[in-house]
């Protein structure tokens, strides 16, 4: 017996999780991501929760920062976040630095769990994507090249 309810229950999940086609209910949490994205297109006035309380920006894009953003991004990010506006894992990148204010993002960055677990417009996008951002220990440098690498991926220049 408790074999035949491990093996229902593996299933159940398999289905659940994997396979080829998309449910429904997968569309509509894609769906209302995308919503929440859309309607969250004017600049948030919120910064987040961490010690970043001010975080200026060049006008133009730092190129070698953009680069190196690059590479962390390759390696701690894409495997959950698209550069479009897709959600994957996580909600898509695209136009997120005019949907954010730089001291939200890094604070997000660097300090995840905290954001998580107080911020009302993380604990927004975490009721949609339904998984936790892992904490991928970003230092400060790291998470402003990240930063960088956004702008160029939302057009700056």
């Amino acid at each position: 017996m408790k074999k035949l309810i491990l093996i229902s229950t593996i299933a159940s999940f398999l289905f659940a999780c994997g396979g080829g086609t998309e449910t429904k209910e997968a569309t509509d949490t894609q769906s209302a991501a995308g919503d929440l994205m859309k309607e969250d297109k004017v600049l948030s006035d919120a910064r987040g929760v961490g010690k970043f309380t001010e975080v200026k920006l060049d006008p133009q894009l730092d190129q070698k920062m953009a680069t190196e953003g690059s590479g962390i991004y390759d390696l701690k990010c894409s495997s959950c976040h698209k550069l479009t506006g897709e959600k994957l894992v996580g909600p898509g990148w695209s136009g997120v630095t005019s949907r954010r204010k730089p001291e939200w993002i890094m604070n997000f960055s660097t300090n995840t769990d905290e954001m998580l677990n107080k911020d009302p417009e993380a604990q927004a996008m975490l009721e949609i994507c339904m998984v936790r951002m892992p904490n991928q220990n970003l230092s400060d440098d790291d998470a402003r090249k990240v930063l960088e690498f956004m702008r160029k991926n939302d057009g700056v220049k």
